[in-house]
């Protein structure tokens, strides 16, 4: 396979997963701080919401790929 169908593939798989699980969250670690034998940190919960046409406008364009790989 050349480099065109797999964007393609991938673009529509992202695209899907996106639409199924339109946000995800992670924890990144913001302060650190040591008081002699004492250790402190402070983690944020970060929520990434990503949007429905971003998710339609990926699995369009792997699917253009997809089609224009036949095409050509």
């Amino acid at each position: 396979m050349t480099f065109k169908p797999l964007a393609g593939l991938a673009l529509i798989a992202l695209g899907a997963a996106s639409l199924a699980w339109p946000e995800f969250s992670y924890t990144k670690d913001s302060h650190d701080a040591k008081l002699g034998p004492l250790e402190f940190t402070l983690k944020e919960k970060e929520t990434v919401r990503v949007p429905v046409w971003a998710g339609l406008a990926a699995i369009a364009g792997g699917t253009l790929l997809l089609w224009r790989r036949k095409q050509g």
